[in-house]
């Protein structure tokens, strides 16, 4: 527990009162050092650099990990590990300098890695261990919850929490995070890379998360899986987990299939998933063609008994699809001259599309199909099952943004990638330890949100930075104290923020 330093009034009242009466009684003498100032400088002296620590990831951070719940994972490496992620991301290596220099705490690189190794241990042994303990007639076992399963718990009630009740409606999407190695396993697999990093092997990182970005659960998957068979998947696990109420399910165009729709409508799910207008049927395609759908308006056809096709146009989507369109264009026509083409280069990828072959070699821009592109400039499709308005569909599949925020933070302000790990164990427990650090910064985000500051999350990393505490012994009493230094304003009302928020 810290102690905060105060310029409390009556303190300061006392000390010059006691210098008072010193030199009315004579007790001061302009020969011999003043008693009080001897007694500081004694102290001082007793000072080192490991009494004096960072306190500010503990105070504000510490405090908003305890406020979600996490306080109930009685582990204390767990901890340092996640807020230690916040304001000071990087490789464990530079995480256990870190908590030696700056926190005191001191730990082995073996005992980190040992700790990942047992962190999100693998289901399958665990399994396979308790058909064992059943055909030996041992009794039954308490069953061992692992630390995802545990912090995915925690993190799903604190959002019900917030949200009021079960989320109706759920985002989920997927990203590549790939590792600073050559090597492939299992796991670990090259493939499209939405990092732009093709030649590295990867995973997939799969999210569920409702309004406001407030996280349901996770899962990972090998590096070169189609994304559109981890959305069921991952739905069902977190469907078994928390026995969710058949939410509304929303994804982009990437988790398009018919299988996915099926399995979605057998389970009885509503979605709404992005659509690609030009790959409907040719009917279709000549209704939606028909519309001269101008800003704003939104169009719905009924694709069959179950299913329709909301459709949206915008002036600003039109002119970045003639944008790139002409730009694509522009590549094709220095590649020609270039000479570069060949007879491979003849497929639907991208612009290749408008590429023909005429005689046997000679390659020219189909400049017909690239005219006929013009029409779909600027629209943009949703299937859906519900019964909502067109318009409805919209705003909740613009709500995907909350998804696409949380792959940016965890990316960009945990630096959840490259991976250095090869071990599957202390990947998962890597991506554990991230998913954790991420509803912590999302619960930041939203106190400052609530209290209206200027402070945004990245000042706030910044900020605990110089929040520091002194440990000392009081001198009599031999009693271990530990103090807060006094903070800057914008530290202080950081704070202020955090205790505020802890009593609600």
């Amino acid at each position: 527990m810290y102690v905060l330093f105060t310029d409390d009034p009556l303190i300061d009242l006392e000390s010059k009162a006691r210098r008072y009466i010193r030199q009315k009684q004579g007790l001061t003498n302009p020969l011999f050092p003043d008693p009080l100032e001897k007694y500081v400088e004694d102290f001082v002296s007793t000072l080192s650099n490991c009494n004096i620590q960072v306190a500010g990831p503990e105070l504000v951070f510490g405090s908003l990990y305890d406020k979600i719940g996490y306080k109930s994972i009685d582990n204390e490496l767990f901890r340092h590990l996640v807020i230690t992620r916040i304001f000071n991301p990087g490789s464990k290596l530079k995480t256990i300098d870190y908590l030696y220099r700056y926190q005191g705490q001191a730990y082995s690189t073996d005992k980190i890695y040992r700790f990942l190794d047992n962190l999100c241990y693998r289901k399958e042994k665990e399994k396979e261990k308790e058909k064992e303990g059943e055909k030996e007639g041992e009794k039954k076992k308490e069953k061992k919850t692992d630390m995802k399963t545990r912090v995915e718990e925690i993190a799903y009630r604190h959002t019900c929490k917030v949200l009021g009740g079960p989320p109706a409606i759920v985002f989920y999407d997927m990203t590549t995070l790939y590792f600073e190695s050559s090597d492939e396993d299992d796991l670990r697999k090259t493939g499209f890379s939405k990092d732009g990093k093709h030649q590295c092997p990867q995973i997939f990182l799969g999210l569920l998360v409702s309004l406001g970005g407030n996280p349901i659960g996770y899962d990972i998957f090998e590096g070169n899986i189609f994304e559109g068979h981890t959305l069921i998947p991952v739905l069902k696990q977190m469907q078994n987990k928390f026995n969710l109420d058949k939410p509304i399910v929303v994804a982009d165009s990437g988790l398009l299939s018919s299988e996915n729709i099926r399995l979605l409508e057998e389970d009885k799910y509503e979605y709404i998933l992005g659509a690609r207008p030009k790959n409907e049927s040719e009917e279709i395609k000549k209704k939606i063609l028909s519309f001269s759908m101008i800003d704003g308006q939104v169009r719905l056809i009924r694709k069959d008994d179950k299913t329709r096709l909301v459709l949206s146009m915008s002036d600003k989507r039109a002119k970045k699809d003639a944008y790139n369109r002409s730009k694509g264009l522009e590549r094709l026509k220095k590649r020609i001259g270039s000479g570069k083409l060949t007879k491979s280069s003849i497929n639907n990828r991208g612009y290749n599309k408008y590429l023909r072959m005429e005689g046997d070699v000679e390659l020219s821009i189909d400049m017909e199909k690239y005219n006929q592109d013009a029409f779909w400039d600027g629209i943009k499709g949703y299937v859906t099952n519900t019964r909502l308005s067109g318009k409805s569909v919209i705003d909740n599949y613009n709500n995907l943004w909350f998804i696409e925020r949380a792959f940016r933070i965890n990316k960009t302000d945990l630096r959840i990638r490259p991976i250095y790990h090869q071990l599957r164990n202390r990947i998962e427990g890597h991506i554990c330890i991230c998913f954790t650090a991420y509803t912590i910064l999302l619960e930041l985000e939203r106190m400052l949100k609530k209290a209206k500051s200027s402070i945004t999350i990245n000042r706030a990393q910044e900020l605990v930075r110089n929040m520091y505490c002194l440990s000392y012994n009081l001198p009599e009493t031999n009693k271990y104290e530990t103090k807060v230094l006094k903070m800057d304003q914008e530290q202080d009302e950081l704070y202020q923020l955090v205790l505020k928020w802890m009593k609600k």
